[in-house]
Order: C-alpha cells, then sequence, then structure tokens
C-alpha cells in the first residue's frame, strides 16, 4: 500500500550544501516554502509519523537541507525555509544560493511540493521558487497549508484564484487545500508524489 510505504520514511542525512546530500540518483521529491508555512508538519501528515521532522514555532528553524528515505531508491527532502526567518541577511542570502544550486543540478530530483499557507499566498518568495522551478523545468505541486484557518467557501476562492496566477507564473503547476491538522488533502497529496517517485498508486484515494 502507497501509504505504508510513506510510514516507512527515516531520516538519514543533512547537508548544509549540494555536494553534503546523499548520492544523487533514483527519485526525490522535495518541500519547499516560506519560513512556518508547515512543511515539517506536512511531512509529518504525508508520512504518518507524527516526529519525522522537527516541528517549531519559530521560523527558520530548518536550516539545513534535510533527506528522508522511502527505500535505496526513493526519498523526500525537506528544504530550508524563506522568508522572515530570524536569520541574518547573510545566511538568508547562502539558503537561497543553495536552494537554487539544488533545484538547478540535482539530478535525482523530480518534482517539487510548494507550500504557502493559505493566508499568505504567492509572496516574492514563493515567485522567485516557482521562477527557479521553471527555469530547470521541474513540476510544482501546491499545497495551500492550514486550510483549516478558512471556511470552505473562502478557501476554495482562494485556490482558484492561486491556480489563475500559476497558470502564468509556471504553466502546469497544479495546486490544492491542505491541512496536516485536519488532515485534509493528505492522498491527494500523497498520490502526486507517489507519481513523482515512481510508486505504486493503485491504493491512493484521490486522484492525481
Amino acid at each position: 500500500m502507497v501509504v505504508e510505504h510513506f510510514r516507512q520514511a527515516r531520516f538519514v542525512a543533512s547537508a548544509s550544501s549540494l555536494a553534503q546530500a546523499p548520492r544523487d540518483s533514483g527519485h526525490e521529491a522535495a518541500f519547499a516554502g516560506r519560513s512556518n508555512a508547515g512543511k515539517s508538519s506536512a511531512l509529518n501528515a504525508i508520512t504518518a509519523q507524527r516526529g519525522l521532522a522537527r516541528t517549531s514555532k519559530r521560523p527558520g528553524r530548518t536550516q539545513l537541507i534535510n533527506f528522508f528515505a522511502l527505500d535505496d531508491e526513493r526519498r523526500l527532502v525537506d528544504l530550508p525555509g524563506y522568508g522572515y526567518a530570524q536569520v541574518s541577511q547573510a545566511v538568508k542570502a547562502r539558503w537561497q544560493r543553495h536552494l537554487a544550486l539544488y533545484l538547478e543540478r540535482r539530478q535525482s530530483l523530480r518534482g517539487v511540493i510548494l507550500l504557502m499557507d493559505i493566508r499568505h499566498v504567492l509572496t516574492d518568495y514563493d515567485q522567485q521558487l516557482l521562477s527557479w522551478c521553471r527555469r530547470a523545468q521541474l513540476p510544482v505541486h501546491v499545497l495551500l497549508t492550514k486550510a483549516d484557518k478558512l471556511r470552505r467557501g473562502p478557501a476554495l476562492a482562494v485556490l482558484q484564484q492561486c491556480q489563475q496566477r500559476l497558470s502564468t507564473l509556471h504553466p502546469g503547476t497544479s495546486a490544492q487545500l491542505f491541512s496536516a491538522l485536519k488532515h485534509t488533502g493528505v492522498e491527494q497529496a500523497r498520490g502526486k508524489l507517489s507519481a513523482w517517485l515512481a510508486m505504486e498508486t493503485q491504493d491512493a484515494d484521490m486522484p492525481q
């Protein structure tokens, strides 16, 4: 079953630069997003492991590229958050440099899950990352996180507006509502990841 495959996720390495990353083979899917957008919470929900990725209310806790293996050939990658993290400008610049190198040069990278707080969609940083992915010809799937913070109608309106803008910023990019707290959209996200990672998808409940 697909969900069981995700439950096998285990931490394998942290890297401060691309040179320290695990061997560049197999299939990877990366999680990116503004600081405090909910990347770690999303990873934990998708893998059904409460403590796989460390969460914090302090923005910018994830300062390294963290690799989680599903098996010998498939990995999930937690990228450093960007935006208003309480770190120096020099550290922010270094993070952005390593992010760009990872997105442009990592041969095993099959797609990027871009997380945005549904209340703060498509910031300048998000658009910069989309630009990098577009140049690298990387597919992107957007999770509008913390969707439980809005009522269903307003949440769907934000989703529709986001999809319209994405069609211009990075054509072909898909998007969905997501809540780690309520487990909204978890199966749909797993379906997208399963396709990228060449996993069996017949047990996924939701369409890709």
